[in-house]
């Protein structure tokens, strides 16, 4: 498996949503916005330093700083 967190995923990849790691809120935060296991997220852009990054996924698009990004474990979807 290619197994990586969501901040190091580039531009125009496909990747799905393994595991969302982290404290209790911020979990449960990042939980609430969509990002649950299975869920497919296409990776839009990064900002021109690197943060925030922006994601498309369940027909909306949704932007997130790289240390939120670090706690979604993801795999490449070819």
């Amino acid at each position: 498996m290619n197994e990586k967190t969501l901040d190091f995923i580039e531009p125009d990849t496909s990747v799905k949503v393994l595991k969302v790691a982290g404290q209790k809120s911020s979990r449960k935060r990042i939980l609430d916005m969509g990002l649950t296991p299975g869920t497919r997220v296409d990776v839009v852009r990064r900002a021109p330093l690197g943060d925030p990054v922006e994601f498309k996924l369940k027909g909306y698009n949704l932007s997130l700083r790289k240390r939120e990004a670090e706690t979604v474990l993801v795999e490449i979807v070819e």
